[in-house]
């Protein structure tokens, strides 16, 4: 009976979800990929917010609930037992009678099982359509037969573009540029790339007092250059975020200096993605626990080995949602930790295998310390670190190392 009552709940927001769309025709910007979503989705935001009516999706609105959920209305969160009937309401209300509407929406869409993205294509089907990165073990694969399947899931956004729409592409990561291929819309890259046409140049951490305060680059487009800094995080996915960012603004008919100025005046930093914290003990915290993928992880790993000053203590815990990939994808990260880790600590039942890979690669063992749950971890772990560590904390969420993270913060 419950599932049958989820059925039509979903029909019936789906519907109303297409409704809204067919009759306001705003812009639609999708947002897909196996890292970086949720950064890239802020920081359009904060590059349009001033310019025209923008709505976002909230949190984790990614879903086949989530996402028309975003579309009928500003909604936060769902919660206690009026909440559907309000909405249900309140979205007939817009469709009988026309009312302010936001000329632009900036959704994500997730890909967690396969046709995810086909049905959230049947509710709304973007002008702009951006991929973030997929790397070469995505994200939830555990759901699809093989690693092409996934990939085909994902190129069904770029597929579905009309020949005005625009595919906004991570050219440094090879599986999505490929994607150029697969649509008949206009194309736009962004990396590190010197093939792409938004190019990010001169990045590096901002330092102050030999303690890392965020990262600051540059922006190269047709000749013109522009400076950014973004302040309380760490990561090339700052820099990778701006660069989406920059893209659909130009797309949309801004300058760069218009979009810097958005998003050093608007942009935050989603919360536990490579955030910088103050710790106990004088210890930095890159607070990167929110979730994990395989991409992910060697992005965090390749900020805290760009840090020469402090010993370098990465607290790793399992990557769901991998399937048979499990294995490989964890000893990968694990023979990655060697050149930029000094401490190495790991918690969950997966992470014996990112001990495998650093073990391989010639890491003492003495400095490995393993665990099976984060509340194991916790004791030793607050024993162990020192005055002016720098402290990497990254898992899949269902591991729990946000409770590490709170632990640690410095009160």
């Amino acid at each position: 009976m419950k599932d049958k009552a989820i059925k039509i709940l979903k029909w019936k927001i789906k519907k109303l979800a297409q409704w809204t769309i067919s009759r306001y025709k705003p812009t639609v910007i999708a947002i897909t990929g196996s890292a970086g979503k949720t950064s890239a989705k802020e920081a359009i935001y904060a590059a349009l917010k001033d310019f025209n009516i923008v709505r976002k999706s909230s949190g984790n609105f990614n879903n086949e609930i989530g996402m028309p959920l975003t579309i009928l209305g500003d909604w936060q969160k769902i919660s206690g037992i009026s909440f559907w009937p309000k909405v249900i309401f309140s979205s007939w209300g817009k469709l009988i009678s026309k009312s302010k509407y936001p000329e632009i929406l900036i959704l994500e869409y997730g890909a967690d099982k396969p046709n995810d993205i086909k049905y959230l294509l049947e509710i709304a089907r973007p002008k702009i359509a951006v991929i973030t990165a997929v790397g070469d073990i995505p994200v939830h694969i555990e759901a699809y037969p093989d690693r092409e399947s996934l990939i085909r899931e994902k190129s069904r956004l770029i597929e579905q573009l009309p020949v005005s729409g625009y595919a906004v592409l991570n050219g440094d990561d090879p599986i999505v540029k490929e994607m150029q291929n697969k649509t008949r819309g206009n194309v736009m890259t962004f990396g590190f790339s010197e093939m792409t046409d938004v190019r990010i140049i001169n990045f590096e951490i901002y330092f102050e007092d030999k303690n890392p305060m965020g990262v600051s680059f540059k922006l190269e487009y047709k000749g013109g250059v522009i400076p950014f800094r973004i302040m309380g995080a760490l990561g090339r996915g700052q820099a990778y975020a701006v660069a989406a960012a920059s893209c659909v603004s130009l797309i949309l008919g801004l300058n760069l200096v218009q979009i810097s100025e958005s998003i050093s005046k608007n942009y935050e930093v989603p919360s536990r993605r490579m955030n910088l914290l103050k710790g106990k003990k004088e210890t930095t915290i890159i607070d990167d626990s929110y979730n994990a993928s395989p991409i992910a992880a060697k992005e965090s790993l390749m900020a805290l080995g760009e840090i020469q000053n402090a010993r370098r203590v990465a607290i790793l815990g399992d990557m769901l949602e991998l399937g048979r990939y499990s294995p490989e994808a964890h000893e990968e990260i694990g023979a990655l930790t060697k050149s930029k880790v000094d401490v190495l600590i790991t918690v969950g039942p997966r992470s014996r295998f990112i001990v495998e890979g650093a073990l391989a690669k010639g890491f003492d063992k003495n400095k490995i310390f393993g665990f099976a749950t984060a509340n194991e971890a916790k004791k030793f772990i607050l024993e162990t670190i020192r005055k002016g560590d720098v402290i990497l904390i990254k898992a899949s969420r269902a591991v729990g190392l946000d409770k590490i993270v709170d632990d640690l913060k410095a009160s």
